[in-house]
């Protein structure tokens, strides 16, 4: 007969427990929310034996077992078993073999709450390129329980795990009858008393009732039993605490001395501490930070150049040949003008977001970007927020919707408030594409001493105008939001290590699949949804535009050619789109767009990226067979007003850029937002403050290029 066990995956983060997660349940896995808090639950399903299946809890990273922030609180209730939803048979504990001091300080609180564990050594392969040899049948015998070393990513020591958990389940290993330090010590009276009280809880548990009942599901008179306890024994929590912690970092130095060894630590340590005192020098850290961020985008704009041109040179022929192939009429022009347009606009960009992830994973890879949060806490500490406010925003690079979730890490309230509503301003990856068009069409393609191309350098420019942004709102909103809480900024900077060029490359194609297949389905339904709305119109105005240039076609048939091609532009003009554009023009005009960008800027609502699935449309849709052989950087700088002024002229885009820099144009964003506040309040402040902002400073923007 078979049984199914809860098991909660528990661990530091960064341990791996995630890459354990995905190893252990595959596909089957889904994502909601814990009940009353805004944290992620992940759960997934496993078969652990032909006996037993499992559903996997993948609780949130914690250090210990005194939490301090909101997810740290829920993965603390599960193990205490306060938790009515989430009840764990038994602990699988991620622990990293290459930090293994700090892991075990976790993994001893849990044993001594006398639950069933398994220990799962991740990070054996960084362990061993540090030298680092870890004797596991001896850790085994110190902890006193099972330690099974695993790699997730290369699926390997997953059957063994398994038979491990398989044997806990069945009481074959039963939990260590000794506590990992004499816990009893620190508070014998106090201990003894709420033991009366709960007899079932072990001494370690004991000591959590006194120092945490309020927050427990508890009875209101053994709330009360307890405050009588700690009142009478004179019980102090941070004291307790502070011995309870040099205990275990004393057992654990043993344990270490034991069954660690490595190879001229003190060298390593030199090494980091030699590197940390010239990249987190007061003047040369910041120069070194702000030259890695150039060499960033230069390679952003450099390396891509060759594969973008190659994929772009590739549709436009493909295009040519597909709508000379195919008879005329409307399914070759969806094909062409709708399908293969919108296909173009969303693989043109791999290249250049595969460059920047792969680098942004190279830099987290070798501890720098722990650097970067050290570096610019001061600078954040000025605009109210602190250096923990780093990680969501620079992971704003890449979506602001996991960047804003990250933000439940900042303890102080304030501080995470003024994050989530800056971070949006950081340019996510999905502004990449915008920015690209844009700077390739009013920016000249020059090179400098060889390699610093002035494209890059532009690139570069509109990234820190999105930073800049940021703290200036996050500095002026700061003083709208009271609180009297403090905040303090503690960071473990991690050894400099060498990347793991694979995970690199991982992140790279896994990215790059995430875009195409995510971002690529809104694009292409955007982009069909354009192509119906610009190809067909009201009928009594797209028939009078047919007659009228027919007319004029037979009255002088020399000039045929030029009629038909001011006909398309006409019953382009006249289209659903062209109709929805011309009526929001007179709002834009000031600023330096036509009714096209209009369109644009209304579809980028549902995501940033979808302007280059726009504009592919709105300039494709009208062309002739001839036309179709040119990119989209060709048509759009070819696109003038009505009385022949270019419509991209320098001052137009660098307002462009700047409207796509600060504007909020992302409903997922705006969902996220509202679902983290718990209110419609700070979403709508939002919008109105981005999108007013982004109004005024591209306004100011096309003045002073005019």
């Amino acid at each position: 007969m078979s049984s199914q066990l809860n098991i909660a995956l528990v661990g530091n983060p960064n341990s791996g427990k995630s890459s354990l997660f995905n190893s252990l349940t595959g596909l089957n896995q889904k994502v909601g929310n814990f009940p009353g808090v805004t944290v992620d639950k992940k759960t997934g399903f496993s078969k652990i034996s032909e006996k037993i299946s499992a559903k996997i809890i993948d609780l949130p990273g914690t250090y210990s077992l005194y939490p301090k922030r909101n997810d740290e609180w829920v993965s603390y209730k599960v193990l205490m078993d306060e938790d009515k939803g989430v009840k764990a048979d038994i602990i699988v504990l991620i622990a990293d073999a290459s930090n293994l001091k700090r892991n075990l300080l976790f993994c001893s609180q849990i044993i001594d709450l006398r639950r069933p564990v398994v220990v799962a050594l991740t990070m054996m392969d960084i362990a061993k390129k540090n030298n680092i040899q870890v004797d596991i049948p001896g850790l085994e015998r110190e902890l006193g329980v099972l330690v099974i070393p695993v790699n997730p990513r290369k699926n390997k020591g997953i059957i063994q795990l398994k038979k491990a958990i398989e044997k806990t389940a069945e009481n074959i290993y039963k939990i260590p009858e000794r506590d990992f330090i004499n816990t009893r010590s620190l508070a014998p009276a106090a201990i003894e008393k709420v033991q009366k009280l709960l007899p079932e809880i072990s001494d370690y548990r004991a000591i959590h009732y006194l120092i945490n009942h309020e927050n427990f599901l508890l009875e209101p008179a053994i709330q009360e039993a307890i405050e009588n306890i700690e009142t009478e024994t004179n019980f102090s929590p941070s004291k307790i605490q502070a011995e309870e912690i040099l205990h275990r970092y004393g057992k654990i130095k043993n344990i270490m001395q034991q069954t660690v060894v490595e190879t001229d630590p003190l060298q390593k340590t030199l090494f980091t501490q030699k590197l940390d005192d010239i990249l987190l020098h007061r003047t040369w850290g910041y120069l070194i930070l702000l030259g890695v961020l150039f060499l960033l985008f230069q390679s952003i704009f450099v390396l891509a150049q060759f594969p973008m041109d190659g994929i772009e040179w590739f549709f436009a022929k493909a295009g040519s040949w597909i709508a000379n192939l195919l008879p005329g009429g409307w399914f070759s022009d969806l094909f062409v003008n709708g399908i293969l347009a919108g296909l173009s606009g969303i693989l043109v960009f791999v290249p250049q977001i595969m460059i920047l992830f792969g680098l942004i994973t190279l830099l987290e890879d070798t501890g720098y970007m722990a650097r970067i949060s050290f570096l610019t806490d001061r600078v954040m500490r000025k605009a109210g927020l602190n250096g923990k406010s780093v990680m969501p925003m620079i992971s704003g690079l890449a979506c602001a919707v996991p960047a804003i979730m990250s933000a439940r890490n900042i303890e102080n309230k304030k501080e995470r408030l003024l994050t989530i509503m800056c971070t949006p301003l950081m340019s996510c990856s999905a502004r990449l594409p915008v920015y690209t068009v844009l700077i390739a069409l009013i920016i000249p393609n020059k090179i400098y001493l060889g390699f610093i191309s002035l494209q890059g350098i532009v690139m570069m420019l509109m990234y820190l105008v999105g930073t800049i942004m940021a703290l200036l709102s996050a500095y002026v909103i700061k003083f709208f939001i009271r609180s009297k809480e403090k905040s303090f900024f503690i960071l473990e900077l991690p050894v400099y290590r060498e990347p793991r060029w694979k995970n690199m490359f991982y992140t790279m194609v896994e990215k790059a699949r995430v875009f195409v297949f995510q971002a690529g389905k809104v694009i292409m339904v955007i982009s069909l949804l354009l192509w119906v709305l610009s190809s067909y119109g009201p009928p009594k105005k797209m028939k009078n535009v047919s007659e009228k240039y027919e007319a004029l076609s037979k009255q002088q048939p020399g000039k045929a050619d030029e009629y038909n091609k001011l006909k398309r532009t006409d019953l382009l003009e006249n289209s659903y789109a062209g109709i929805l554009g011309k009526s929001i023009e007179p709002i834009i005009r000031p600023l330096g767009y036509d009714w096209k960008i209009g369109i644009a800027l209304i579809t980028s609502f549902a995501a940033r990226e979808v302007f280059v699935g726009t504009m592919a449309t709105l300039y494709s849709v009208g062309d002739d067979k001839d036309e179709n052989n040119a990119t989209l950087r060709q048509k759009m700088s070819a696109a003038t007003w009505p009385d022949g002024r270019k419509v991209y002229t320098l001052a137009a885009g660098l307002s462009l850029l700047i409207f796509y820099v600060l504007a909020m144009q992302c409903m997922s964003t705006l969902a996220i937002v509202k679902r983290e506040t718990r209110s419609w309040k700070w979403p709508i402040i939002m919008v109105t403050y981005m999108t007013g902002l982004a109004y005024i400073m591209s306004w100011i923007t096309f003045h002073l290029f005019k």
